[in-house]
């Protein structure tokens, strides 16, 4: 039987202990027994994946090995629960331990003791700078420095300095962002599918500068990717809205574009999850405006939403109709009757998961259609004097009015986290302020109601006119309609409620 020798050294550095090195300290601890070699060189220790010590593993089984030596023990493992399944396995097959700086030696209780301390310690150790480089990662990323990866379609990357650090930013390159522009006017516009611009790329022979062929998910990628806004207030408030960790204040959304980081909790997909991810207002200029960006955003949204509630294309009403029992999406199931196919409304639930009775019965999705056209015809009859103009531009006084109210909940706030340790005095002034600050915000909302619903009426002759001809309004329109006049619809065996938006 051999004593073994193990050794492993991750990378080579000036103050790093070489193979040589580790095999020549640990041989007099042989005594003179024979002896085999083993070495993983640019292997990490967080765990046992390394083909030397598989090599040693098959030696201990077959028998052929009593001791096992090592220079240091975090040599042969930085995982304490790896430690713990080597020792198992090294007591199974009868082979000590000893690591040679420690003075460690599994053959006596105390030194497996000490062996066990040591390796918490060193676990300790490794966690420690990771969680080191993790937070400089973050607060690196908070202050808009770049932290690396391939740059944006659209950009090139020129050094810059930031608070006096060197980073690098993206610049504006003319040629590709002609063509950044034209995929988000073209999303903009509903008639437009990611398909049909992928036709559109393919045969004006719009190449990508990487040669990767275009597909559908790299223009998704590209028009979800807010380093193309030219970033303003409602940039703020739509990632607000999905649970981002806005970093900067609002008055910091000028035009520039936006970086979106991991952030410090762990989100299920790089893509598709907002929630919980820190929004960083980047030192580069956008090249799409805000209202197009959204505009293009929230449809991508709107798309990933209704993949996951299969909003179809049968009917106009799906994605508004619930079960009036259990709150789930209605959906339509086609049935053949004397060659005739027939689509019926149904609940979700009820179809899955058999966990609810449903509306009673069956529905057919035609007569469910009339209802609600009827519905929303009468609707309108509550709006008898529209203006014939339809303003599109955003009214600048309202936005400063949603500036204005975010800069006071968050004055609000600050006020809030000093309750805990004001005294009677202090109290007085925090409750004195906030009643003020919240009679201003109150001001500041009744004003924001009486400019939007002028707005609304306005969008209201868009409505009428696609209603009052509804038999020729296309089914996209159709779905704008509901979408504006419409919160949801719940279908009962004996009624069908609707919530207005307006």
């Amino acid at each position: 039987m051999f004593d073994a020798i193990y050794a492993r050294q991750s990378i080579d550095k000036k103050d790093s202990i070489s193979i040589e090195s580790q095999f020549s300290l640990c041989e007099h601890e042989t005594h003179g027994n024979k002896v085999k070699k083993y070495s993983d060189k640019g292997f990490s220790g967080k765990n046992l994946n390394r083909p030397d010590y598989e090599r040693l593993s098959m030696d201990i089984k077959n028998g052929l090995i009593k001791k096992v030596i090592v220079y240091k023990l975090d040599r042969i493992s930085r995982s304490i629960l790896d430690f713990a399944t080597l020792m198992q396995f090294f007591d199974k097959f009868g082979v000590e331990f000893v690591s040679t700086t420690e003075k460690f030696d599994t053959s006596t209780p105390v030194g497996r003791a000490m062996l066990n301390i040591c390796i918490v310690f060193a676990q300790l150790e490794r966690e420690t700078i990771q969680q080191r480089v993790t937070d400089a990662y973050h607060s690196r990323s908070k202050q808009g420095f770049f932290m690396g990866g391939r740059t944006p379609y659209g950009f090139t990357k020129e050094s810059t300095i930031i608070n006096g650090i060197k980073t690098s930013k993206y610049v504006i390159d003319e040629e590709e962002s002609s063509h950044i522009r034209l995929l988000y006017s073209l999303y903009a516009d509903e008639k437009y599918s990611l398909n049909m611009i992928l036709n559109y790329l393919v045969e004006n022979n719009i190449q990508k500068p990487d040669r990767q062929n275009w597909t559908t998910s790299r223009i998704s990628d590209i028009l979800c990717n807010p380093a193309y806004v030219q970033s303003d207030i409602s940039t703020y408030e739509f990632y607000k809205s999905q649970g981002a960790n806005i970093i900067n204040s609002a008055s910091d959304f000028n035009g520039n574009g936006c970086y979106l980081y991991t952030g410090t909790i762990a989100t299920q997909s790089k893509k598709s999850f907002i929630k919980d991810k820190d929004l960083v207002v980047a030192p580069h200029e956008g090249i799409i405006s805000a209202e197009t960006w959204l505009k293009c955003r929230i449809r991508c949204l709107n798309n990933k939403n209704s993949a996951t509630t299969c909003k179809a294309k049968n009917s106009w009403i799906v994605g508004k109709t619930k079960c009036g029992n259990c709150g789930y999406a209605m959906v339509i199931k086609k049935s053949k009757s004397k060659n005739k196919s027939v689509n019926y409304s149904f609940c979700s639930n009820m179809l899955n998961m058999k966990r609810c009775k449903g509306i009673g019965g069956s529905l057919k999705t035609q007569v469910l259609e009339d209802y609600i056209s009827e519905a929303i015809k009468k609707k309108l009859t509550e709006f008898n004097q529209l203006s014939s103009e339809v303003t599109k531009e955003i009214n600048p006084k309202l936005e400063k009015n949603r500036l204005k109210v975010i800069e006071i909940d968050n004055e609000i706030g600050i006020l809030l986290e000093k309750v805990t340790d004001a005294n009677k005095i202090l109290m007085d002034y925090i409750n004195k302020k906030i009643e003020e600050l919240d009679k201003e915000k109150q001001d500041i909302l009744q004003e924001n109601i009486s400019i939007t619903h002028t707005a609304q009426k306005n969008n209201m002759d868009i409505v009428r006119n696609h209603v009052m001809n509804w038999d020729k309004t296309t089914f996209e329109d159709k779905q704008k309609v509901i979408d504006i006049l419409i919160k949801v619809i719940h279908v009962k065996s004996d009624e069908i409620v609707i919530n207005w938006n307006v």
